[in-house]
C-alpha cells in the first residue's frame, strides 16, 4: 500500500444520519450500495442527556436498492464500543462486544458520550439474491442525540463510486 495517500483518497465517507434523537424515521440511516466496495465501517456516536435516557436499539438492514427495495435484516454478531469517552479513555479505546440476535442497545447512562463501531464485509450481504445495499437502523432512543457515519473502503475497481446510486 502506498503510504503517501491521504485517507480521503482511499475511503468514501458518508454522513448517514444527521445529529438527532435516533428514533423512528430519524434513526433510519441512509442506504448505501456496496457493489463497488469490499467493506464498510459504521460509526455511531451518541451523547446522552442528563436525564430521561433510554438506549437506542441498533440493527442492520440490507436491500436490493438504495431506495430500500426488498429490505430485510442483515445479521451481525460483534460490534466495538466505548461507552465512556469523556472519562479519560481514548476515543479509540474500543471493546469488542458480542451482539445477540443481530441487535444491541446503546448504553443509557446519563451524561455519557458513546461510540459504537460495526464492521461489515460486502460478502455478508445476501449477494446471491442481489442484495448489495445496507443501512443502520436505530429505534427507541430518548434523552440522547446521535449520528451515524459510514466509511466505505476497498474499492473494487480502483476508483471511488458514488455509494448513494444503485
Amino acid at each position: 500500500m502506498d503510504i503517501n495517500h491521504r485517507l480521503i483518497e482511499r475511503v468514501t465517507l458518508v454522513q448517514a444520519a444527521a445529529i438527532a434523537a435516533l428514533t423512528g424515521t430519524a434513526g433510519d440511516a441512509a442506504y448505501v450500495s456496496l457493489k463497488n466496495y469490499r467493506r464498510m465501517t459504521v460509526v455511531i456516536d451518541v451523547t446522552n442527556a442528563g436525564s430521561g435516557v433510554t438506549g437506542g436499539i441498533v440493527t442492520l438492514k440490507q436491500a436490493k436498492t438504495v431506495a430500500g427495495g426488498s429490505e430485510k435484516a442483515l445479521g451481525f454478531t460483534v460490534m466495538h464500543a466505548n461507552v465512556d469517552i469523556a472519562a479519560g479513555q481514548a476515543p479509540s479505546a474500543l471493546v469488542e462486544t458480542a451482539v445477540a440476535s443481530n441487535a444491541f442497545t446503546t448504553d443509557a447512562t446519563v451524561s455519557k458520550r458513546l461510540r459504537y463501531v460495526i464492521e461489515i464485509d460486502s460478502e455478508d450481504l445476501d449477494i446471491a439474491n442481489d442484495f448489495d445495499c445496507v443501512r443502520v437502523d436505530v429505534a427507541s432512543m430518548a434523552g440522547a442525540n446521535g449520528n451515524v457515519s459510514y466509511m466505505l473502503w476497498g474499492g473494487r475497481y480502483g476508483a471511488s463510486a458514488d455509494p448513494m446510486i444503485d
